[in-house]
């Protein structure tokens, strides 16, 4: 800006007094002061526009490289996935094949005899399973104890001061 020091300041204002008049300066000072106040918030309103005109182009620019960067990395994990299921395709035919040959050689070997198939694999699991909470849960402890089930778990420590020849101790929980 306009380099203003002391002396000019002074020089510019003893030429406004004499010019002007000393009864008008005041007024014209304060018309001044308001105009340069102003004018340098409109400056700095500029500055503030521009500045962030530029940043919203750097963000603009960076947008562009992030989709595009989203964009090929989309790309390549498509391309990636495709492959691999590809490979599970091909390695799964392969493996139904070596499936389909031991099941022949088996069926050679043992003549009237197969593998099991899935279905009946799984309905066995199913078939113990549902037998196994027969045994431990479904019964009721009256016919567990009927049947010569055991309902309680004892501790050896237990086992052997309940069983104890000369024992006695009053028996509480027999």
């Amino acid at each position: 800006m306009i380099d203003l020091g002391l002396t000019k300041l002074a020089l510019i204002g003893a030429v406004a007094l004499v010019v002007i008049g000393p009864e008008r300066l005041p007024t014209v000072a304060r018309m001044a002061g308001t105009l340069f106040g102003r004018a340098q918030r409109y400056i700095s309103d500029v500055k503030t526009q521009v500045n962030r005109e530029m940043q919203m182009e750097e963000l603009r620019k960076m947008q562009e490289n992030i989709v595009s960067a989203a964009g090929n990395l989309n790309k390549s994990v498509t391309d990636n996935i495709r492959s691999v299921e590809e490979d599970i395709a091909e390695a799964e035919q392969d493996f139904s094949e070596a499936i389909a040959q031991a099941n022949q050689a088996y069926v050679g070997i043992h003549e009237g005899h197969r593998l099991p198939t899935d279905e009946e694999i799984a309905s066995k699991q199913r078939d113990f399973r549902k037998k196994r909470l027969t045994q431990n849960s479904s019964l009721p402890n009256w016919f567990k104890r009927q049947t010569g089930r055991r309902t309680r778990v004892m501790s050896g420590a237990a086992r052997v001061a309940r069983y104890r020849p000369g024992s006695n101790k009053p028996r509480f929980f027999q």
